[in-house]
């Protein structure tokens, strides 16, 4: 978090709105994963009002190229789930998967699983199992990256605390296991 309040700072942030964007959103997580929800939303929204200020055909470097509307509400899902807001992630969750490009699996794949954990979160158990099983197809073999298979891990705890005895539930880890080992 530190680092990316210290991003804001930068004189690069300063002068484009699309480099202050990225570093409120990435602060935005960092405040939601430390307790501090409304200071988190806060600098959503900041992150928000910078990048509807960024010039989209302005050229940018490589390393930022990733970072847009997708990416935006990605991060916004993310927040919106840590800091109790499931149905809001789950809808920041939709609109990332419709702005991302079909070409960036990985990012994907990694919301699906945010997808299927704001889901969960809402208590929609069979929901959120039939959505969190297209990752693995999305992934379609390739290893899952560490941060997806931490998140598929916390979608797994968080399915045996809501619902440890449901038989969906059961088949969710049944397969997991098997995808799991095969990746």
């Amino acid at each position: 978090m530190a680092v990316s309040q210290a991003a804001q700072a930068t004189a690069v942030a300063r002068r484009s709105p699309l480099h202050a964007s990225l570093a409120h959103a990435r602060t935005a997580v960092g405040l939601a994963h430390n307790g501090e929800g409304r200071a988190a939303l806060r600098s959503l929204g900041r992150a928000e009002d910078m990048l509807a200020k960024a010039d989209p055909r302005q050229p940018c470097s490589t390393w930022i190229a990733f970072y847009g509307p997708a990416e935006l509400y990605s991060l916004t899902a993310i927040v919106r789930d840590v800091v109790g807001h499931p149905a809001e992630a789950e809808a920041a969750s939709h609109r990332a998967l419709a702005a991302l490009p079909d070409s960036y699996r990985r990012n994907r794949a990694h919301t699906v699983a945010r997808l299927a954990l704001a889901q969960l979160h809402q208590g929609d158990v069979e929901q959120a199992c039939a959505t969190s099983g297209k990752v693995f197809a999305i992934m379609d073999g390739a290893p899952l990256p560490g941060r997806m298979r931490q998140l598929l891990g916390g979608f797994q705890r968080d399915l045996i605390a809501l619902a440890p005895s449901a038989h969906i539930a059961h088949e969710w880890m049944d397969r997991y296991r098997t995808e799991w080992s095969s990746s």
